[in-house]
């Protein structure tokens, strides 16, 4: 799923070709796309776009008369500039029609989850904001004061948006491993120390993966939008060495997202066990990663 620096140049991208454009219409190619019906999409044709805004991991065009077009690209859903008149082929979703050029939503997989909303006002484009602290602007406080809101796994309050705004799967994983911090530690149990490192491991981690981001799409849209990035610490190096200290990154599964972590930088060296397993194999769970290579070094002995 694109997160807060895809997102961000997305948005930095998308004011650059079509702030002060003419939307001169809208083309479906999947009704499932469009989630409200009241403006109809019509509406927004023929208008002038008057600015780009991310609110979490949504962009808002914004158009004249006070309408707001709102894109949520969920997990497989990208964002690509084309010539004017342009279909986003078998993935295309819709197409957004400019006079010098057409901006094309597509979606890959079997799973059409992105979305497009049309709204009028600023207090109906207020109900997307799900309230999260901006990841990057908020001081050392406000950050405290989001993360212990509520006592969840700092894995799961970083990715809530009720929390912290723009932040999902990929990104928390680089964030907490930056900061040597368990994906399971309990956000009621932190100190102020903890807390501090967090946060400049987020603001670090985020700032310095946009500068990339920005740099590699260069004028255009970005097109190589993945959570799985050359240069990534932990996140999809499952089994491969920690850039820090070559302990092989670790990996929990569960739901439809994974933890990846280094157990020598973030938790002691100890394995942390998904519920499934840890029901599974109970007392036979090794404690550490030393553990479990061993126990792999000799599953590869025997079957040899």
């Amino acid at each position: 799923m694109p997160e807060l620096p895809d997102v961000t140049v997305y948005v930095e991208r998308l004011r650059a070709l079509v702030v002060d454009r003419v939307l001169g219409g809208i083309r479906l190619a999947s009704p499932f796309l469009l989630r409200s019906v009241d403006p109809p999409l019509a509406a927004a044709h023929g208008r002038r776009v008057r600015g780009i805004r991310r609110i979490g991991k949504r962009i808002a065009i914004e158009l004249e008369g006070d309408l707001f077009l709102v894109i949520h690209l969920m997990i497989a859903g990208r964002l690509h500039w084309r010539a004017h008149g342009a279909r986003g082929g078998r993935t295309g979703q819709a197409a957004f029609d400019f006079d010098h050029g057409t901006l094309v939503l597509t979606e890959a997989g079997s799973k059409k989850r992105a979305s497009l909303h049309l709204v009028a006002g600023e207090a109906a484009l207020s109900a997307f904001d799900r309230g999260g602290v901006d990841a990057l602007a908020a001081d050392r406080a406000d950050f405290a004061a989001a993360l212990r809101r509520e006592n969840h796994t700092l894995k799961r309050a970083l990715t809530d948006p009720r929390l912290v705004d723009g932040i999902g799967n990929a990104y928390s994983d680089e964030i907490l491993h930056r900061a040597r911090l368990s994906p399971f530690r309990q956000t009621g149990q932190m100190d102020d120390q903890e807390i501090e490192r967090l946060h400049a491991a987020t603001r670090a981690v985020l700032g310095e993966w946009t500068d990339r981001l920005r740099a590699e799409a260069g004028a255009g849209l970005p097109e190589r939008v993945t959570a799985f990035r050359d240069g990534m610490a932990v996140h999809g190096r499952y089994r491969k060495p920690c850039p820090d200290c070559g302990a092989p990154v670790q990996r929990i599964v569960y739901a439809e997202n994974e933890a990846n972590y280094c157990a020598r930088c973030q938790t002691g060296g100890r394995l942390l066990a998904d519920r499934a397993l840890s029901r599974l194999l109970k007392d036979d769970w090794p404690r550490t990663y030393e553990e479990l290579e061993e126990r792999r070094a000799g599953a590869a002995g025997r079957k040899r």
